[in-house]
């Protein structure tokens, strides 16, 4: 029995999990959907309050960026959280939704195909 890996992008996470259900539906066990971000480590789940000094850098502050010192200075230098630029509408555009599975090889058109049907890019 050989496998292949899928490593599928889409829009939303809506998309993301109506594919890995189909898939899913194929016998495939080996499936994860991941949201990934252009800030490292995520977006802080807290939100930080200026007046008490804990602030780690401007893209906490103004992006909900990762409280992480190091890479908040980098992050700090995004267009959005200068002020330079809106840098558009969403922090983060395109497709940031992940859906990785290892199927078998015999089905593996058919779980391309669910991707592809929901919008997704392999």
């Amino acid at each position: 029995m050989t496998e292949k890996n899928i490593l599928a992008f889409f829009k939303t996470s809506d998309e993301a999990k109506i594919a890995a259900e189909q898939i899913k539906g194929l016998g495939v066990t080996d499936i994860q959907i991941d949201r990934f971000s252009k800030y490292p480590h995520g977006s802080a789940d807290f939100v930080n309050d200026p007046t008490t000094g804990d602030m780690p850098s401007q893209a906490a502050l103004i992006l909900g960026a990762s409280s992480d010192q190091d890479t908040g200075v980098l992050a700090s230098a995004d267009v959005s959280a200068s002020g330079m630029s809106d840098g558009g509408q969403n922090s983060v555009s395109g497709r940031d939704v992940l859906v990785a599975a290892i199927v078998d090889e015999s089905q593996f058109d058919r779980a391309v195909q669910f991707v592809k049907d929901n919008d997704g890019l392999v």
